[in-house]
């Protein structure tokens, strides 16, 4: 194998002549053609190895590999064995529905993000045998000689031979905001990935200039394969909702087997028939087992999912939704994320006066605020020629697109093209002043001249280099000397607020030859990619919510820094910034206090984000991820959710991501979160309504066999209430709205079990009340010479009444029923009409007697019932009244008050 695809990814390091004798290139005239053949043979197309992708019948069975499904599966089962034919198929088809449900909403996210462009494949320039062809990039070859443009995608790996005044975006695998300005000659080994100025990277960006590279590394060896690498081997992760609905399921299978069990040796030690005995375990296992949770699993987070798509989410996982809520810390990228990641001009200081310049982004609307001067007046001659020489000295164009306007060339120039259009100046003057001579910018020259026709000469560059050369300032009464000390005041002013400045000066000639003194200094434009305005509400409602917000990126520390400080990123917390140098210092056992104690990791390489989300998660902590980058995708997969930005966003960080931002905009996870939160307590509000009955009718069976007494519920009549009720009962708390507040609580704890303390003793209190209502009825009637199926027929509706008064209790686990609304959820109201009709076609039609063993109950009965059913709505509202909102949050498993972040 030719050694370009072994070697260690030193080329940074090496002279032009190693390159060459390394790779076998020619640096004139290329590879022969039939030399890129043999290498194409030899080492493969170009291309990044795709994800591999289950086929449509494993992803289907895999909607039933969940605990719960299994046990519905098993209930079907044993109805099945019983023959009870219509019973077995309603469950069987709720299993089936389910996983229906689950396969197509999974299907639809993948088709929300399909037909995006392979992040590499392109189309390359490239010299073989000495003329330029275009080739596509899959046949690159290492050694190729490719000829770069400003627009073009960089193709493959390549070390630079030549750069004139080549910049490249790199922000999708570095993180850095700002395009790299490119050179030629060999770098220090210790330099890192952001640093490379002589490489080039296969899928970032040619923003400006020319260039050419030898190619060094094609497909999965190029660094955009080795993060694809990292994310491959990122573990996926489970739900903390996954993990608890799992142990809980366990656990019921365990209690109900061992309930039938001991209901099968006591029956047996009593010397009652085999059959007979069995058909009571049966019956016992059946009451208990929640036939209704996995639908209400599914439908929960479907109705999550549907939520969070008209607030601009998109959700590829559907547990991911309840993940959401229970985020302790978020680990953001910056730039696109919080930012704009658009430059933007936001102050001009020219003839000694400041003026703060409006609006945001490529989009040439705002002002440049003339303070003390009327707006109807002409603005300033410094404050015009400053903007001028950004508008002259400039070679990029804003371009509107579909609605978005983008920048055709360098983003620092098109934040100067904004800048002059804000005061009325647009690019047709630089026909009226057309360019004659240009000196460009680069790496030993940092700063850039044009000559125009009407004699100007107009500078643009780094501070220094342009004050160097400037005598004297333009000021609004004329031409002064120039006050350095002033100016310098200024620029360390400016940078001490995250500031990058551009400095402008202006001369008159026949030429651009000499440059060196005499200059008039116009001023300054202080320019940086600008906070989303909804990011910093965003960042302050999850403070209030609890939870942590860092920023992880590849950018420099005091960038980072001076946008953490201006969004508020750290809260109350000290803003502690560590950047990725420091934490390679770091010893293993370090990293989990560095995490949880830092707010800003800034010119972070990938995989040390990814170590960093892990650290996080080893500290207890659920992550949520959000990046666009091809640098964030491993860290992505990583997170407990990950999260991608849906317009920028590169294909392989959407294929690592659990959930899209459709708007790209940080904000849209405060309402995420809300919905993950409201999706979390919906399901928690179904399980503590549904396993009293389960409980309830496993003891009623487990105490007539105790007894030795006539089951006063069958099998079917069990399957029946547990169906219907879950449908028309259950679910309907799947379209709770959210409770007040729910913003204002501490995240949930990770640690805190699905049901906690306080929980447990709400369904023993509910269960045994079923426990004594539907057996105390069952004996009154029996007692009373009422028929078997009569006094069954009053056991079947004391479980279904406690259910519906239960229901309104459950509507709300920290509130009384009556201060979240009798109507704010009509479903709930629609369900209890339909249920109390089925149970009177249960009671009184003849069908339904033949079908369910069931019969007519007299009105006195049903006020027997009645009052159960409000003695135990009542009960559950006292207790709720007197634990308060303390037993709300254990209740939910959140942290106390004196362990929040």
């Amino acid at each position: 194998m030719n050694p370009v695809q072994t070697r260690p990814p030193d080329w940074h390091t090496r002279s032009l002549d190693d390159l060459a004798a390394d790779t076998g290139a020619d640096l004139r005239a290329g590879l022969t053609p039939a030399e890129a053949a043999a290498r194409l043979k030899a080492l493969g197309p170009n291309l990044l190895t795709p994800p591999r992708r289950s086929g449509p019948l494993r992803r289907f069975l895999a909607q039933l590999n969940q605990p719960l499904v299994l046990i519905l599966l098993a209930s079907g089962g044993i109805t099945l064995a019983l023959r009870e034919w219509v019973d077995a198929g309603v469950i069987l088809g709720v299993v089936l529905l389910n996983a229906v449900f689950g396969f197509v909403q999974e299907a639809k996210a993948e088709k929300a993000i399909e037909g995006l462009a392979t992040l590499t494949r392109t189309r390359a320039l490239v010299m073989r045998a000495g003329s330029a062809m275009s080739v596509p990039s899959e046949d690159l070859v290492p050694g190729d000689l490719v000829i770069l443009q400003a627009g073009d995608r960089v193709p493959a790996d390549l070390r630079l031979v030549q750069a004139s005044e080549l910049a490249i975006d790199e922000s999708t695998l570095t993180g850095e905001s700002l395009p790299a300005s490119k050179l030629s000659k060999p770098l220090p080994a210790a330099t890192g990935l952001a640093d490379r100025l002589n490489m080039a990277f296969a899928g970032t960006l040619v923003t400006a200039g020319q260039g050419v590279g030898v190619v060094v590394a094609t497909g999965d060896r190029t660094e955009t394969g080795g993060l694809s690498r990292l994310v491959a081997e990122a573990r996926s992760q489970e739900t903390p909702l996954t993990r608890k609905v799992a142990e809980l399921s366990n656990r019921l299978l365990y209690v109900i087997l061992a309930l039938a069990a001991v209901a099968f040796a006591v029956g047996l030690s009593r010397g009652q028939p085999v059959f007979e005995v069995f058909m009571a375990a049966v019956a016992l296992a059946v009451g208990a087992i929640p036939e209704g949770l996995p639908a209400a699993f599914t439908v929960t987070l479907a109705i999550g999912v549907s939520r969070m798509a008209r607030r601009k989410a998109i959700i590829r996982r559907l547990a991911a939704v309840e993940t959401l809520g229970s985020t302790t810390v978020i680990c953001s990228d910056k730039t696109g994320t919080l930012t704009e990641n658009q430059m933007t001009v936001q102050e001009v200081w020219a003839g000694g006066v400041s003026y703060p310049v409006t609006g945001l982004g490529y989009v040439p609307e705002g002002e440049v605020v003339r303070e003390g001067a009327s707006p109807e007046g002409a603005p300033p001659e410094p404050l015009v020629e400053c903007l001028k020489a950004g508008l002259l000295c400039n070679d990029a164009w804003l371009v509107s697109e579909q609605g978005r306007v983008t920048v055709q060339g360098d983003p620092t120039e098109g934040a100067l093209v904004t800048s002059a259009a804000k005061l009325g100046l647009t690019v047709a003057l630089r026909e009226e002043c057309p360019r004659l001579e240009t000196l460009p910018f680069d790496s030993r020259r940092p700063f850039m001249a044009t000559r125009h026709a009407d004699g100007s000469i107009y500078l643009k560059g780094a501070s220094e280099e342009i004050l160097a050369r400037c005598a004297h300032a333009l000021m609004e009464a004329g031409l002064e000397p120039l006050d350095l000390a002033a100016v310098q005041r200024q620029i360390d002013a400016l940078a001490s607020r995250g500031y990058r400045l551009l400095a402008f000066a202006r001369t008159s000639g026949e030429s651009l030859d000499a440059l060196s003194g005499g200059l008039v200094f116009l001023g300054l434009q202080a320019m940086r990619d600008p906070p989303r305005a909804e990011a910093i509400a965003a960042l302050e409602a999850c403070h209030r919510a609890g939870v942590q917000v860092k920023m992880i990126t590849g950018d420099h520390a005091a960038t980072a820094k001076a946008i953490a400080r201006q969004i508020g990123l750290s809260g109350n917390r000290p803003l502690r910034v560590v950047t990725g140098a420091e934490l390679d210092g770091l010893p293993e056992e370090a990293w989990g206090l560095v995490a949880e104690e830092t707010s800003v990791f800034a010119r972070v390489a990938p995989h040390q984000k990814l170590r960093l989300v892990d650290a996080l998660q080893k500290n207890g902590h659920v992550v949520a991820m959000t990046g666009d980058g091809v640098n964030d995708a491993p860290a992505l997969k990583q997170a407990d959710i990950g999260i991608a930005m849906g317009i920028t966003g590169t294909e392989v960080a959407k294929e690592a991501a659990d959930a899209l931002l459709t708007d790209d905009n940080f904000a849209t996870l405060q309402a995420a979160v809300e919905e993950g939160r409201v999706v979390y307590e919906n399901l928690t509000k179904f399980i503590a309504w549904t396993l009293p009955t389960n409980l309830g009718e496993g003891l009623v069976i487990l105490a007539a066999v105790l007894a030795g007494v006539t089951l006063p519920i069958l099998p079917v009549q069990i399957l029946w209430v547990n169906m219907t009720t879950a449908v028309l009962l259950g679910l309907m708390l799947a379209f709770e709205p959210r409770e007040a507040g729910t913003m204002d609580r501490a995240p949930r704890d990770p640690r805190a079990p699905l049901l906690t303390f306080d929980l447990i003793g709400m369904i023993l209190v509910v269960g045994v009340v079923i426990l004594a209502g539907a057996f105390g009825l069952f004996a009154w009637e029996t007692q009373r010479g009422a028929a078997l199926a009569e006094a069954r027929t009053v056991a079947v509706n004391v479980l279904v009444t406690v259910q519906l008064f239960y229901l309104f209790n459950c509507r709300s686990l920290r509130h009384p029923t009556h201060r979240i609304g009798l109507f704010s959820n009509r479903w709930v109201n629609s369900g209890a009409i339909a249920m109390i009709a089925l149970q009177l076609a249960f009671t009184y039609l003849p069908v339904m007697n033949r079908l369910f063993q069931s019969a007519p109950i007299s009105m006195a009965a049903w006020g027997r019932i009645l009052v159960i059913g409000l003695a135990a709505y009542l009960l559950i509202e006292g207790l709720k009244a007197l634990r308060g909102s303390s037993w709300h949050e254990a209740a939910h498993g959140q942290m106390p008050s004196d362990l929040r972040p």
